[in-house]
Parts: C-alpha cells; structure tokens; sequence
C-alpha cells in the first residue's frame, strides 16, 4: 500500500532567510562519496577490523557489521521519513529541535559539533604517521608526523572555503582508489580460496557469540560514524526531500556490505586460527601483511598510500560537516551572525569553516606540545569522545522521530513511523551501554579520561539548551 506524505506549510519556526543559505547542485552521488568518505572505509580496515577481530569476537566480527548495519537501517527508516518536515540544513539538531523544542535541538547541536571536531581532529594523529610511512616508502627522510599533519590542514582549509562541489570531487577520486584497490585484494582471496578455505565465521552462529560480541558490536558501530551527514547537506542538495533518503540507504548498505565482505575475506587470507592471531600480535600491518601475500609489494605499497589519503578524506568530509553545524547554529544566532554569511562567489559557509580550522588548529598544536602520542592517545581519546557523541545523538534524533509522528502519522505507514524506529532506538540504547562499558578501554584504560569525556559532552548540551533558551 503506498504512503502519501504531505508536508506542512509552517513548521512552528521560519527559516533561515535567503541570503543565508548555502547553495550547490549536489546528487544523490556525491553525497554518498561525503559521508562514504567521512567513514574512512580504508582506515576502518586497516585499523578498526583487526582491532574487532582481536579483542572482539573472532572469525565472527564480520557479523557484526550485518547487524549494526541492520540496526541503522532501523533508525533510518524514520529518519528519512522526517525528512520533509525539517526545512533547514542542521542534521541531528533540526530533527530534535523541531520535535522537542530549540533549547534540546541546540543542546545537541552543541553535542554534534564537539563529537565531529573531536573526531577531525583527532584522526590528524592517524594522518601524520600515515604521511610518514608514505614519505618512508618512496626513500624520504622521516619526519615528525605533525608536519603532514600541517600540510593535510592547509589543504582542507582551503577546500573547507571553496564550493562544496570541490570537496565532493576531491573526495569521489579519492575514495574511488581507496575501494577499487581493497575490492581487488578481496576477489583474489575469494579466488584462490582463502589460505585453508572461505571462513565461515560470519554465518556461524558459535563463531558469532564467541569472545566478546560486546566489544565486537562497539567497534562495528564506530566505523558509521559520518553516515548521517547526508541530512546536513539539505541546502545544497538537488530535490533534497528525495535526494537525503536515498543517499542515506545507499551509503548505509554501501559501507556495510563493503565492511562484512572485506573483513570476512581478509580472515579467509590467512584461515581463522592464523587471522586472529596475526590481528593480536600485528593488528597495525594486518592489512599490509595480507596484501603483500595476495597482491604483491606493489599492491601493498598501493594500500599504504591509499591508507594516507583516506584518512584525509575523513578530514576533509568532518570538517564540512562541521562548518555546517556553526553556519545552522549561527542562522539562530546562538552563534555569532557573521559565520552563517556564505560566500558571495562559492556559495561556502567559508567564515563558519576557517572557524572550525582555527579550533583544530588549537587542538592539534596542543598535542605537539604536550608531547601526546599521535594515534595511542591523541586520536584515541578523541575519538572515544566522537563514539558516544554520536551514538547519543542518533537516540535523541530517535526519540524526536517517534514522538513527532505520535498524534499524527502523515500519512506514513505505522512501521516507518513508529516499529522501525523504535527498533533502532533499542539498538542503539543497547550499543550505548556496551560504549560505556567499555569506554575506558577505548581511551588507554583510564577512568577518570572516560568520565572527562562524558562530562565535556554533557557540558556542551547543557550550554547548548541555555543558549537555545536565550533565543527562543
């Protein structure tokens, strides 16, 4: 039975005016590649997947990917379905700020734009060594990983001022290479039939509950980070009531089948006692090793530098992302006005980005200064801070679909509005307690680092509802 939807003339708050809105052409396509890109498949792999495999559970954590793909589609289903009804370009914050008021729809705004620049900034303490090792390889001199780390910023700076088509350019080749090269490592393994056979842990049920499913799970969900991003593009998207939707299931299905097929492969590699060894002893050159056995050195001197330039993409997708955040928090003036002036040529939230980098800057200076470790502790406790950011921001965009659609389904059918929902709610609720629980060892095993991180969170939503009340 086919739904009607009709969206409403007023929806309680005016938008923002013309003259301060952003402006592109972009398709369903381009999108996609920002929030693919924003999810850093490339780096997923070579990081996350052996982390999964190693403290996870095993030859089964490629299920996992299945199921945390489920649970988003779930919440995406509703998601998309409130599309229509949210005429501003904000993401999470409009979703919440038009179901449950400004002053929560600014608390998590405020939630957003820590848990984005947090992960911006954080993953510079990737790119560096990465630069490194590209550096390394092509017979350079080593060199501090901030001054990659430097270069990288310049650049995403520049693209952040620029047109947003730009970035989306920038990002397609980009991301195109970091694919094209990791599908070609998975169809030789698939071809020559793994090292002892295709495992079949990822449809096993006893190889799915083994070890820690928890952990499992909690480093499953982190490798979405960004997929929700589409919404933020509203104002320079084509028709966005339908180009949002189907650049939302196309890039959840995308990263999750690319997720499970590749990790189950790289597990084939080399058989399933040998893969979760390796990911315990060698969990950083997993990846590499894999490919230099399947695709030669030449191959796994690709994956280096495609590793390097997906972390980039990452970069450059948050950082557009979150200059989006400022310029939708500065059209409510709870920011200052100036950031939500776009270009005049560009049509960029230019102000809003070259804000942004000023705060990554500060970052990624203090790091260097203090002496952090680039990726053991600079990124990680960043990143910590971006997975329950997140994850708190998709339960509180959930509860907003469900209690809008509470006294009138618009014409939607009960599951898109109220059962799909709800069910990504249950997901995510319990991804939230496996985060927690684990928090502190996503942050070098420190407690009082775990609870800094909830404390900034929930600081930052507290000063984002005072400041949604001032100017409500």
């Amino acid at each position: 039975m086919s739904e009607t939807t009709t969206v409403p003339e007023s929806l309680g708050h005016e938008p923002p005016a013309t003259g301060r809105q952003l402006r592109g052409n972009l398709g369903v396509s381009s999108i996609v590649f920002m929030v693919v890109a924003a999810a850093a498949p490339l780096g997923v792999i070579g990081g996350v997947v052996p982390l999964g495999i190693a403290s996870g559970n095993g030859t089964g954590f490629p299920a996992t990917f299945i199921a945390s793909t489920l649970v988003l589609l779930f919440f995406a289903v509703g998601f998309t379905a409130m599309t229509p009804y949210v005429e501003e370009a904000g993401a999470f914050f409009s979703y919440v700020r038009q179901s449950l008021g400004l002053p929560v729809g600014i608390g998590i705004a405020f939630v957003a734009l820590v848990s984005y620049v947090a992960l911006e900034a954080g993953v510079y303490g990737l790119l560096g060594p990465a630069g490194a090792s590209v550096v390394e390889l092509a017979g350079g001199p080593s060199l501090p990983w901030w001054v990659f780390a430097a270069a990288a910023f310049a650049v995403t700076t520049y693209l952040g001022y620029r047109n947003i088509e730009v970035s989306s350019r920038v990002l397609g080749v980009l991301l195109s290479g970091e694919i094209v090269i990791v599908l070609v490592l998975d169809l030789v393994i698939v071809a020559n039939g793994g090292d002892r056979g295709l495992s079949s842990g990822i449809v096993n049920p006893d190889a799915i509950f083994s070890g820690s499913l928890g952990v499992g799970l909690l480093f499953a969900i982190i490798s979405y980070v960004g997929f929700e991003a589409t919404a933020i593009f509203r104002d320079e998207a084509r028709t966005p009531e339908r180009t949002i939707p189907r650049a939302t299931y196309l890039a959840l299905v995308l990263i999750g089948v690319f997720y499970a097929v590749t990790s189950w492969a790289l597990i084939s590699g080399w058989g399933d006692e040998q893969a979760v060894a390796r990911a315990t002893d060698s969990g950083a050159t997993f990846l590499g090793d894999t490919a230099h056995r399947y695709i030669g050195a030449v191959g796994a001197d690709i994956i280096t530098v495609l590793y390097f330039t997906s972390l980039f993409a990452c970069i450059l997708a948050f950082h557009n992302v979150a200059s989006r955040y400022v310029f939708a928090l500065s059209q409510r003036d709870v920011l200052p006005a100036r950031l939500s002036r776009p270009h005049d040529r560009h049509g960029s939230p230019h102000e809003a980005s070259l804000w942004i980098s000023g705060v990554v800057a500060v970052s990624v200076l203090l790091a260097v200064v203090f002496g952090l470790d680039p990726a053991a502790q600079f990124y990680t406790w960043f990143a910590g801070a971006t997975t329950v950011g997140v994850v708190l921001l998709m339960i509180a965009t959930s509860v907003a679909v469900l209690v809008f659609f509470t006294r009138d389904r618009h014409g939607h059918s009960l599951w898109r509005v109220r059962i799909a929902p709800a069910l990504g709610l249950a997901g995510l609720l319990g991804a939230l307690v496996l985060i927690l629980t684990n928090l502190n060892d996503l942050v070098g095993g420190s407690d009082v680092l775990a609870w800094a991180i909830v404390g900034v969170l929930a600081t930052a939503f507290a000063t984002g509802v005072a400041g949604g009340r001032r100017v409500g």
